[in-house]
């Protein structure tokens, strides 16, 4: 590839349209940049995540499309970003070509692919790591809601508050209705701290149109961020918090729109397969600028 060590490029994921989705840095060469040298650039680019490339691990997937990935936000590092996977998995298609790609990230080994659609745009599917879903205490949501300025009546008693992971950890809280969720004014260093305290990536925000058809959002304060516009990691986490409820079916396909409220759409699509309890999310990628 022709980019220069640490050259920094700009994409959209989870959109076709630049100024939506959730934007994110890539560097496809990251050989020659240190830890600190990774966090000082996730800080200058802004965003809540960027992606940083270097060798895959001897034996990784197919040679010249296997790459070692680290995701770092602008106050930290991540063990899995999910956008930043879908900008990077794009912007590597546009100079390899579409097809199987093979990321070693921190939180395990996350298989790509992708397609490009008749209209020429390139769309990504990962797929997650095994994830698991975990019971959350009530004084922990109590908390949670109390940084959040909500109250328990706000929730949807049909979908209880849990901690799910498919690669990093996430609190579902779902809201009961959508005037709930997007009225988001929380109190950023105190769910931050709860948040470090209890090693989340994020607080997931849901509100259920229907049956395969959610509105998300994402508090993101342990990355120095109010609110990431379109999570990754999150939807897949919250697929497997579905299928771990029986909200859906052995085989689903679920659309989750993100970043509405923020003036930034975006379209998750999570897949779940009765034969695999992984999760696989999928969206389309674009550059930002020229």
């Amino acid at each position: 590839m022709t980019d220069s060590h640490g050259t920094v490029l700009r994409y959209a994921a989870f959109t076709t349209d630049p100024g939506g989705g959730n934007p994110a840095g890539i560097v496809l060469d990251a050989s020659a940049l240190d830890d600190a040298a990774m966090l000082a650039i996730a800080a200058d680019v802004g965003y809540s995540e960027t992606a940083f490339l270097t060798a895959p691990p001897e034996g990784l997937g197919e040679p010249g499309r296997a790459f070692t990935v680290r995701y770092f936000s602008p106050k930290a590092e991540v063990p899995f970003c999910g956008h930043a996977t879908v900008a990077a998995a794009v912007a590597l298609a546009e100079r390899l070509g579409p097809g199987a790609l093979t990321f070693a990230t921190p939180a395990g080994t996350v298989p790509v692919e992708v397609d490009r659609a008749a209209d020429g745009t390139l769309r990504a599917t990962l797929t997650s790591v095994e994830p698991y879903v975990e019971d959350v205490a009530e004084d922990e949501v109590a908390e949670a809601l109390a940084a959040l300025g909500w109250r328990a009546g706000d929730l949807d008693p049909g979908l209880p508050p849990r901690v799910a992971f498919a690669g990093a950890r996430h609190l579902v809280l779902a809201a009961a209705t959508r005037a709930r969720l997007a009225a988001l004014d929380y109190d950023f260093d105190r769910l931050a701290a709860f948040m470090t305290a209890r090693d989340l990536t994020t607080v997931q925000l849901v509100w259920r149109e229907s049956s395969g058809v959610f509105h998300v959002r994402d508090p993101f304060p342990v990355g120095g961020v109010v609110e990431d516009p379109a999570t990754g990691a999150a939807a897949a986490a919250f697929g497997a918090y579905l299928r771990d409820r029986g909200e859906v079916t052995a085989e689903a396909t679920l659309t989750l729109r993100q970043g509405d409220d923020m003036g930034r759409p975006g379209v998750l699509t999570v897949e779940l397969r009765a034969d695999d309890p992984r999760v696989r999310v999928s969206g389309a990628a674009v550059p930002i600028g020229g």
